[in-house]
């Protein structure tokens, strides 16, 4: 697994272009390339509204499955402040995630402290690095629910 620790405080303003260019090579060939990177858990592409901006906005993340619903960690690789994402997706939280080659309409929520209990054990079984981003932040870390809606 790709420790993106070591990174993450000095490598913020190169993230951000390779982020982009990943959720645009992901989006450009209808999710058969990007989904799976090596060394990396399998990703999704979620959509989202600027809070203030009102602009439509684009994510690679890393996901976790939880029965019918995805779960996304807002770590931001330990760094003191939220991912952009979250605050957009607490003002608009009916969006769009991008699973490989399916689109789904998903509703985000942030996991209450009954779902928190048992999704973050699983969420480090899972990726191990959450924990060691949790570790370097006074913030907890949010799990954002990803729920399909109906069509």
């Amino acid at each position: 697994m790709v420790d993106y620790l070591r990174l993450a405080d000095r490598s913020w303003p190169v993230l951000g272009p390779l982020m982009r260019g990943h959720a645009a090579v992901y989006r450009a060939t209808g999710g058969r390339i990007g989904g799976h990177l090596p060394g990396v858990p399998p990703m999704l592409l979620l959509d989202h509204v600027g809070a203030r901006s009102g602009k439509r906005r684009t994510t690679p993340l890393v996901y976790m499955p939880d029965g019918g619903d995805f779960v996304v960690v807002a770590a931001k690789g330990g760094y003191s402040k939220h991912p952009a994402w979250v605050h957009n997706l607490r003002a608009n939280p009916d969006t769009e995630i991008q699973i490989g080659t399916s689109r789904l309409k998903v509703r985000a929520a942030e996991a209450t402290e009954q779902e928190r209990r048992r999704l973050w054990p699983q969420a480090i079984d899972y990726n191990p690095l959450w924990a060691r981003y949790q570790g370097r932040t006074r913030r907890t870390v949010p799990l954002v629910v990803l729920r399909p809606v109906a069509s």
